[in-house]
């Protein structure tokens, strides 16, 4: 499938489509999580991570990071193809999910979208369906168990800004940030339920839903934090290779003097990946994914904006204190 390359045109497909078929919520979700998921992967090659993992460490979180957007984008993007094919036809086409080896839950819940058009009983299925597609093949698979998340779980979530969801807008011609923060990937249970909130955060409040649909539309992904934050990142390295890290950032804002931090595009951080085969199998099993459908009681105010702040003067933080031990040495 020519739109699943990499991450920036997985990105842009599901923006594309979205544009196309806005009653299909999860299409601009995906979008914006799927820029998360690019912002991941380039951060990797960023100013502050290189100082903080080894390059064996970059390689397999960008391989699980890569393996989880790609499966997902050939899992999702095929249901909406066909989705789009019935509407010219005027007749659904769902029950040839099954050659695209796509779930029988799926296949329910599209037929039954079809007749009812219920727009957050199709979000929330896709939800539960990509985050129970994912388990098995990635969180549960023995390579990203041993070299990610037994290895690196603690550095990534603790430390470091990976557990941040961000979805950039401008209000008034400023830069807001609005999210989630996810604190156990491992659970299947939780990243459910994080996409519920994300949901909520995104479409609940029409001004934030209009004002990130604009952002969107108007800042093509690259993958470099650039895209949303051009006065705190740059891709271009502005400063002088080997020089010892200083604190750039006080309260998300650049200290007098001080350059941006380098944040490279996509292109210019990673390769692209030929992904073998997505594993077969149906994961649907049990009638209790249907308890997700029930609404959160919890409030969502999507307030992320002064902890990712935080999050990155403690990796700054990190940066300069790593370069002072290796110094040291």
């Amino acid at each position: 499938m020519e739109w699943n390359l990499n991450n920036v045109t997985r990105t842009r497909a599901y923006l594309n489509f979205y544009r196309d078929h806005p009653e299909v919520h999860w299409a601009f979700l995906g979008h914006m999580v799927s820029r998360n998921g690019g912002w991941n992967m380039t951060d990797l090659k960023g100013e502050l991570l290189s100082r903080l993992l080894s390059n064996k460490e970059k390689r397999s979180y960008f391989s699980f990071l890569e393996r989880g957007n790609w499966l997902i984008f050939q899992d999702a993007y095929p249901q909406f193809l066909l989705y789009h094919e019935s509407l010219k036809r005027n007749i659904p086409l769902f029950f040839l999910f099954p050659f695209f080896n796509i779930s029988i839950f799926m296949e329910t819940i599209w037929n039954y979208f079809w007749k009812y058009q219920n727009k957050s009983i199709l979000t929330i299925a896709l939800i539960i369906n990509e985050q129970n597609y994912l388990e098995k093949r990635v969180v549960q698979n023995p390579l990203y168990k041993n070299e990610v998340f037994n290895k690196l779980e603690f550095k990534l979530q603790d430390l470091l800004s990976f557990n941040h969801i961000l979805f950039p807008y401008l209000e008034n011609g400023e830069l807001k940030l609005t999210g989630q923060t996810l604190h156990q990937f491992v659970s299947v249970h939780e990243r459910i339920l994080l996409g519920k909130r994300l949901y909520k955060v995104l479409f609940n409040n029409k001004e934030v839903l209009n004002n990130t649909e604009q952002w969107a539309i108007s800042h093509p992904h690259t993958g470099s934090r650039k895209d949303y934050w051009p006065t705190i990142f740059n891709n271009v390295h502005e400063g002088t290779p080997g020089k010892q890290y200083q604190i750039h950032l006080k309260s998300c804002r650049l200290k007098p003097g001080a350059r941006r931090i380098y944040s490279p595009s996509l292109e210019n951080a990673w390769k692209h990946v030929k992904q073998v085969e997505a594993e077969k199998g149906d994961w649907f099993g049990d009638l209790q994914v249907m308890d997700y459908f029930l609404e959160l009681d919890e409030p969502i105010n999507g307030e992320i904006q002064n902890e990712y702040c935080k999050t990155l003067e403690r990796i700054e933080l990190a940066a300069l204190a790593k370069k002072a031990i290796s110094f040291l040495h």
